[in-house]
């Protein structure tokens, strides 16, 4: 029996006018939204298959480098520099590169950011779906997440606050593509931006510099 392919899906985090970044860095600590990225990304069905994401280069740098690469999953970075290497991450120099690098043994595509890359692969066909995290207030921001297509299914996935910032968890995806995943700390969870970092709670510089 064939392997299934991959499905792709494209994550990030947006306050109220759309905004992910600013200076390469996000705007918000929300550990909840930090969480629910790393469990997103991480959890799969299939015990013999982990899931890719693909960032550009911005956002692996904003990266703390004691938490690169992002643990449990198949790291590429998208870049244009020929030149560029990464520890414990495969490198591609255009968007259909960096898919061809999910093998049978991927389950779940991520995008994960920024702007540019995001731009890139709004447009895709094969989009199963976007995990969107609302943050329910405005942000200075100087990067933008692009206008998604329309999905038929809308999905809450979970809500809450932090020191005053509300936001939620969405599926937007087609019926059939929806992920099964852990409804546990849906209120209270975590996530990065462009730069996603799976520093644990309470350790030193747990806010992602730098960098959907």
């Amino acid at each position: 029996m064939d392997q299934e392919k991959p499905k792709l899906y494209l994550i990030a985090a947006i306050d109220q006018k759309g905004g992910i970044g600013l200076g390469g860095k996000l705007p918000w600590h929300l550990k909840a939204d930090m969480e629910f990225f790393r469990r997103t990304t991480i959890c799969h069905e299939d015990a013999q298959r982990r899931n890719m994401v693909i960032m550009g280069r911005k956002t692996w740098e904003s990266i703390p480098e004691s938490q690169r690469p992002l643990k449990g999953r198949k790291n590429v970075i998208l870049t244009g520099n020929k030149d560029f290497k990464a520890e414990g991450a495969y490198v591609a120099h255009s968007l259909k590169d960096a898919m061809e690098l999910a093998d049978d043994r991927i389950a779940s595509i991520f995008v994960m950011g920024g702007a540019k890359v995001y731009q890139q692969a709004i447009s895709l066909k094969g989009i199963k779906g976007i995990y969107l995290t609302q943050v329910k207030k405005a942000f200075r921001c100087d990067a933008f997440f692009p206008k998604p297509p329309k999905f038929p299914k809308k999905e809450l996935l979970g809500k809450g606050e932090e020191a005053g910032v509300p936001y939620e968890f969405w599926l937007y995806s087609k019926p059939a593509s929806v992920r099964k995943l852990p409804r546990e700390g849906q209120a209270q969870g975590a996530r990065p931006n462009r730069s996603r970092s799976d520093r644990k709670e309470g350790s030193a510089g747990a806010r992602p510099k730098k960098k959907r």
